[in-house]
């Protein structure tokens, strides 16, 4: 097949779930399939452009450059979003340099698919008619969880608004897309109950246990508890807000000394801020490679209360035989088996306790350990989950716009 994929990234460097997904995913097809790749490219990061050879067979860079959270570019979106048809969210990605290369390669190719990553992406088509539509979340959830988490009533009701621009230009793109791949059975039902979709279909996430392998050697330790996301993405700010505030403070009632490390790109003036007035939390920033700081962790921590999706960290801690401790909704859409493989708490005093009896046992670390990565290792790879968005692809052809 010779594929069109259209993203807002490049998945160079690879630093966020979404693009490892997209990148593994990408990998396998690239091995079987003529793939042309469109993206934004800042100009940031030399090799963004450079490595997409690893993943497609042509690649068509389009200058520009999102607006960073704290610049007045972005505060001037908030301030249109007040009266803007378009969600925010969306509105932030619109590009007419986009959407004209995207033009030009539907009239000079002839693509079998045509996938747009994502969903910000799919305001830069003029039409969707015939486009997969790969969800890595289902956004509505997200802004409404946002809502349920708003903190004081300015910021609850442009959430709220927000999140209703969300539902309704997803529930249309889900609509009109020629079939949705979800991420999970659980965001699949999501959409076929919020949008009336029937065209979706979900793939399971994958990980790749020969990356993730611990090392023979055992790894210097580096702390306690660990948590690896990317920092600029909200709920991963926001749960280790709620983790810091209020669960960290019940574990050091017992381990007064205890060490946590937020290895995660771009984290806020707030993330580091927590590192500045508590020794004993250490904030990495970008970081060349996640595993050192699980294989060097005794336990890794979840504790998301927003969010969609599913969540990569969970299944490469598992990979790397760390057992984990999450939230419902940190482990949403996994396929998982709590206590046996995973421990899951929601409150405080729950996740607090979870963590102590894995920080106290040894013994229970590498039981809770071992189950999961049979688990894994017997049921995710990558190779796996490709063959399933593969299927997807030769089923809904790319006949071009109405």
């Amino acid at each position: 097949m010779r594929i069109l994929w259209v993203n807002n990234i490049f998945l160079h460097p690879t630093t966020k779930g979404g693009q490892i997904r997209t990148l593994e995913m990408l990998r396998r097809l690239h091995s079987r399939h003529e793939i042309h790749y469109v993206a934004f490219d800042d100009g940031e990061s030399p090799e963004a452009v450079a490595r997409s050879g690893e993943y497609c067979s042509a690649v068509y860079p389009v200058p520009f450059t999102i607006a960073g959270k704290s610049s007045p570019r972005f505060y001037g979106q908030l301030v249109q979003g007040l009266v803007s048809s378009l969600p925010v969210v969306v509105a932030r990605k619109q590009s007419p340099a986009m959407r004209r290369e995207i033009n030009r390669l539907l009239s000079s190719h002839q693509f079998d698919s045509v996938v747009c990553d994502f969903l910000t992406p799919s305001v830069n088509f003029d039409s969707f008619h015939g486009v997969v539509l790969f969800q890595h979340n289902v956004e509505t959830t997200i802004w409404d969880r946002r809502t349920e988490n708003a903190r004081g009533a300015i910021e609850g009701w442009f959430l709220r608004r927000q999140a209703g621009l969300v539902r309704d230009y997803e529930g249309r793109k889900c609509r009109e897309a020629a079939h949705v791949a979800a991420v999970s059975e659980e965001d699949a039902q999501r959409m076929r109950e919020m949008f009336g979709v029937a065209g979706v279909t979900p793939i399971p996430t994958g990980v790749d246990i020969e990356q993730f392998a611990p090392p023979p050697t055992p790894a210097s330790p580096v702390s306690e508890l660990v948590f690896v996301g990317s920092m600029d993405w909200l709920p991963n700010v926001d749960g280790m807000r709620w983790f810091v505030r209020d669960v960290l403070p019940l574990i050091r009632q017992r381990r007064p000394d205890c060490r946590v490390v937020i290895a995660g790109r771009k984290p806020p003036d707030e993330v580091m801020g927590w590192a500045r007035q508590d020794s004993l939390i250490t904030g990495t920033g970008t970081v060349p490679d996640v595993r050192p700081y699980l294989w060097g962790s005794a336990v890794s921590i979840v504790p998301l209360r927003i969010g969609g999706g599913t969540r990569l960290k969970i299944y490469e801690a598992m990979a790397a035989r760390v057992p984990v401790v999450s939230t419902t909704i940190g482990a949403e859409g996994l396929t998982i088996d709590p206590p046996r493989n995973i421990r899951i708490a929601d409150a405080a005093e729950d996740f607090a306790t979870a963590c102590l009896r894995l920080l106290d046992s040894a013994a229970e670390r590498e039981s809770i350990a071992g189950a999961a990565w049979d688990m894994v290792a017997g049921q995710f790879s990558w190779e796996k989950v490709t063959r399933i968005f593969e299927d997807i692809l030769v089923a809904h052809p790319y006949r071009g716009s109405r």
